[in-house]
């Protein structure tokens, strides 16, 4: 009989062993993965044996589609199982490796903690920035902190005054000390300030009716604190104020610890003057220098409250502004492009100076001012040592005067001026003051003199004055004729052990240099302008010839008072000779009085600050302009002005026409500007002069 070939499902044979985990590069069977989709399990052909005739016939197997799907289902949860435990086996390989925990790699408790040990110490060996800004010491007192060889010493303000201007920091911020400041604020919210203010204004309200009702006389500070109460709170509800705390330090740093304590009082007595009252931080020393270091940590917790407008008044940077409703325009702003428009005669004093390296625009910009201050009826005397002013001079009608040893102009040192009407003088005043101012004079032109020549000159002079009836007991000299130098050459030949003196002075008289400063004088201060020029004089001549000029000048200026300007360019040549800056320094000095102002030019910094009077004289300039600089002369201006890095970076990286404007106590960055028509008067640019001269 032939055997019977049945379908029948069979499904795949389970090994009743446990079953390892598989393979994960395996490839998965193809079956199963049919399987999972869905399609049928495979078929088997299967052979069955031949059975006798008389056996009953084996019924055909049928496996249903639940059984099917169950089969199935103990098949996947079996192998995803298995796919699970295999994860989580490598897992735990992989943590085991990492963490030095595998058989292979693994570390005592003790290696692991001598090697933890090995780099500590390895790590304190090394250099790190918190070695290198760390000081030697510091020693925390009861007051003050000493932190390596300088003293600090915190303040924390606790009380203000019911108003505060705007800008009230500004002279503390420029106190010339080294200081930290540092201010807290801490926002605090609307509606909890509102609820705490409804509570204050309730309760002093109640205290006002129960004042009233006890028949008490009326209490005002309480009053005034209702009704400021009642306004922070209506502000608030607008949204037109903020409520904050606010905390502000000062610590202050000296070298030496008498010096911390005289800036402690006068920081002090500072704040004091505005009402805003400070303590120091004392026994917490070292918690007030950590709250003023860049730590942004506030270990004094010293706050006030404070609302929007008061608060907005402790902001230490306010732009600096140099504009006035009267005065001339200096230039533009370069902080923020306002104009600089400026009264120099509503200072303390009108006298200026202006420190400028060649080429940076020093005459340009005081030509510039003198043009816009002859607008405003101001008298101008220039000392034009390179004649430079004479365009400016005949554009604005003044009078031109060029001295030297064929010019025939001429200034006697011997006039005398009249006495101010409003002074009281008495009889020999001046004289004697003319007889100094001579005697000055004459030690620049005849050199170093003994205390015998000196005392031989003196009497020299008042001979020479008495030849003219010119005597000491003379309220006013100027009506008389004075003497001339050739006047006192005459009386020094004919003195006793005046020999020496006499041969020097030759060279004034009818000498070399004869004629210039021998004669009358012959010019007049009358114009608007008047502009000494003394370009062709010999350099010996010329600080002989300024001083002259300036004591001439000086005379005239005290006869009548009037607003007028005196510029003296390269001002360095007559502070180089101690007499004449001295006389110089005199008249800087005195020059408010008699409503002048100075103005004085130079190039050469080092020659004029090394001068005994050059730092007095900018002292006594309530004005200064520097415009650009040499590296070589930046130190001795930072020192003199005190200026920061800022503004050293300034002077040093300007343009032409660029620098700093200082009027008293503000200052700014100025840019120089001129209109059209003024660049053509005042430009001191050879290659314009000469485009100029060709066009005429």
């Amino acid at each position: 009989m032939d055997e019977q070939n049945t379908v029948v499902p069979v499904p795949a044979p389970v090994d009743p062993t446990p079953v390892s985990p598989p393979d994960m590069n395996a490839a998965t069977p193809e079956w199963l993965v049919q399987a999972a989709n869905g399609a049928p399990a495979p078929e088997v052909v299967v052979a069955t044996p031949e059975v006798p005739a008389v056996a009953a016939p084996i019924p055909e197997q049928v496996v249903t589609p639940t059984e099917k799907k169950n089969l199935f289902d103990s098949f996947k949860t079996g192998f995803l199982s298995n796919l699970t435990q295999l994860d989580k086996s490598k897992e735990k390989i992989t943590q085991e490796v990492v963490d030095g925990k595998s058989e292979a790699t693994k570390m005592t408790d003790q290696e692991r903690k001598d090697l933890i040990e090995a780099e500590k110490i390895y790590q304190e060996g090394l250099a790190t920035i918190r070695d290198l800004i760390a000081p030697s010491s510091m020693e925390i007192r009861y007051d003050s902190v000493q932190v390596g060889g300088f003293f600090a010493q915190t303040f924390y303000v606790f009380s203000y005054p019911r108003y505060l201007d705007t800008n009230w920091l500004a002279p503390v911020v420029n106190f010339e000390v080294t200081m930290d400041i540092s201010q807290f604020i801490y926002p605090i919210d609307s509606a909890e300030i509102m609820k705490t203010l409804k509570k204050k204004v309730a309760q002093m309200q109640s205290s006002i009716h129960m004042d009233m009702d006890k028949g008490k006389v009326r209490d005002p500070g309480l009053e005034t604190a209702l009704e400021d109460a009642e306004q922070l709170r209506t502000e608030i509800q607008r949204g037109q104020e903020k409520f904050f705390q606010f905390a502000l330090y000062f610590t202050v740093y000296s070298d030496d610890e008498k010096k911390l304590q005289k800036i402690a009082k006068q920081l002090e007595s500072l704040l004091g003057g505005k009402l805003v009252l400070t303590k120091r931080a004392q026994v917490q020393a070292e918690a007030g220098l950590n709250s003023t270091l860049p730590m942004c940590l506030d270990e004094l917790s010293v706050i006030r409250n404070m609302n929007t407008s008061p608060l907005s008044t402790t902001f230490p940077f306010s732009s600096s502004t140099l504009t006035a409703n009267e005065g001339i325009l200096y230039g533009v702003n370069r902080h923020n492009d306002s104009l600089i428009i400026f009264d120099r005669f509503s200072l303390e004093n009108a006298n200026s100076v202006v420190f400028a390296k060649s080429g940076a625009g020093k005459s340009y910009a005081v030509k510039l001012e003198i043009l816009r201050q002859m607008m405003l009826g101001s008298d101008v005397i220039v000392i034009d040592p390179e004649n430079e002013y004479e365009a400016l001079s005949e554009t604005a009608g003044g009078t031109y005067l060029r001295l030297s040893l064929n010019s025939d102009r001429r200034i006697n040192p011997f006039d005398l001026p009249a006495p101010m009407p409003d002074e009281t003088t008495q009889a020999g005043d001046i004289l004697r003051q003319n007889v100094i101012d001579l005697l000055g004079l004459l030690k620049l032109m005849l050199g170093e003199m003994t205390p015998t020549e000196e005392g031989l000159l003196d009497r020299a002079l008042i001979d020479t004055y008495s030849i003219k009836g010119i005597t000491m007991d003379m309220i006013d000299p100027s009506t008389k004729e004075p003497p001339t130098m050739e006047d006192l050459y005459s009386v020094l030949s004919s003195m006793d052990g005046a020999l020496s003196l006499s041969q020097r002075l030759q060279k004034y008289t009818t000498g070399t240099y004869g004629g210039i400063f021998n004669k009358p004088t012959n010019i007049d201060l009358s114009s608007g302008m008047m502009v000494f020029c003394i370009r062709d004089l010999d350099d010996n001549l010329r600080p002989i010839a300024m001083y002259i000029i300036l004591n001439y000048i000086w005379s005239r200026v005290r006869r009548e008072l009037k607003k007028r300007l005196l510029i003296i360019d390269e001002a360095w040549s007559i502070m180089q000779h101690s007499d004449s800056a001295k006389f110089l320094f005199g008249l800087v000095k005195r020059a408010r009085k008699y409503y002048l102002g100075i103005t004085t030019i130079t190039q050469d910094v080092e020659d004029f600050m090394a001068s005994d009077y050059g730092k007095p004289i900018i002292t006594n300039s309530s004005m200064q302009l520097l415009l650009k600089q040499a590296p070589a002369a930046i130190e001795i201006l930072a020192k003199t002005f005190n200026l920061t890095e800022g503004e050293k970076y300034i002077l040093l990286n300007s343009g032409v026409g660029q620098g700093l404007f200082f009027a008293g106590n503000k200052h700014a960055a100025v840019q120089v500007i001129a209109s059209y028509g003024e660049d053509k008067i005042i430009t001191t640019n050879p290659q314009e002069i000469l485009n100029q001269r060709k066009a005429a």
